[in-house]
This record gives C-alpha cells, structure tokens and sequence, in this order.
C-alpha cells in the first residue's frame, strides 16, 4: 500500500488520468447496465432480425459505413440520430437493434431512441467488432 501511494506521489498526473480514465469506464458500464436497454450478442441479434424482422440501425460515422456494415441496415450517423429521428417513427413499435463500432455510441443512441418512446431499443453489445468476432457476414453494398 506504501508504494501504492509512493507512486502516486511521484506520477501525480498519470495517476490523475488513470483515476479519469477508471471513472469514465464504471460510468459508461453503470449506465449501461442499468438504462433498461437489453445487450444482446450477435447470435440474439441474429434471432432478432430473423424471427422479429427488426429494424437495423448503424450510427458510425459515413467512413465506416461505407467500408462494411450489417446487410440491411440503416445508416443514421450518431451525429444526425436526433435530427433523423421522425424517419422512423413508423418503427416505434418494432423490435430496434442499433450498432456502432464497438457498442458506446449506439448505448447513447438506444438511450436517444428509448426517450423518443421507441418500445423495443436493443444495443449490439460490442458493436461491429463483435459481430465480426462471432464470424457474422458485412457487405460494401
């Protein structure tokens, strides 16, 4: 525990920033957890859009999009989902699944969706790394 201290002493700044970078985690993770939104890997978020015929929705940026996507998906740049917002309002009552990189970005916009009284907002947990991780297919098209 002295050395603990000892280095925090020493490294005052670096210390300071890892103190930073751990409450902005336990944040996003408390938020995560507990904002009523359901997490589902890439297999649910395949039975999904199979059995629920779910409304697809990419919020990365235009660069990204256009590198590789989910087949189908609608492309809302995080930027523009409140603007956008009115372009589905004819899915409110649908099952939703929005995505991002890697699952930060759409947590916010499932968040945005669920406050415009949007009933079934699901977050792709771990976003498009984790769809590609579970070998799931991307398209360019």
């Amino acid at each position: 525990m002295s050395q603990l201290i000892e280095f925090a002493n020493n490294n005052l700044l670096l210390f300071g920033a890892l103190v930073v970078v751990l409450t902005m985690i336990i944040k996003m993770e408390f938020e995560s957890r507990f904002s009523g939104i359901p997490q589902l890997l890439a297999a649910d978020a395949v039975r999904l859009m199979n059995n629920d015929d779910a409304i697809v929705i990419d919020v990365r940026e235009t660069k990204e999009f256009s590198e590789s996507h989910i087949k189908g998906a609608t492309h809302i740049p995080m930027t523009s989902v409140k603007t956008r917002i009115t372009e589905l309002e004819k899915y409110k009552d649908k099952p939703v699944l929005v995505y991002c990189r890697s699952g930060s970005r759409s947590s916010y916009a499932c968040r945005v969706l669920k406050k415009a009284g949007f009933n079934q907002v699901n977050n792709l947990a771990g976003g498009i790394i984790g769809w590609q991780g579970a070998n799931l297919p991307l398209t360019k098209k």
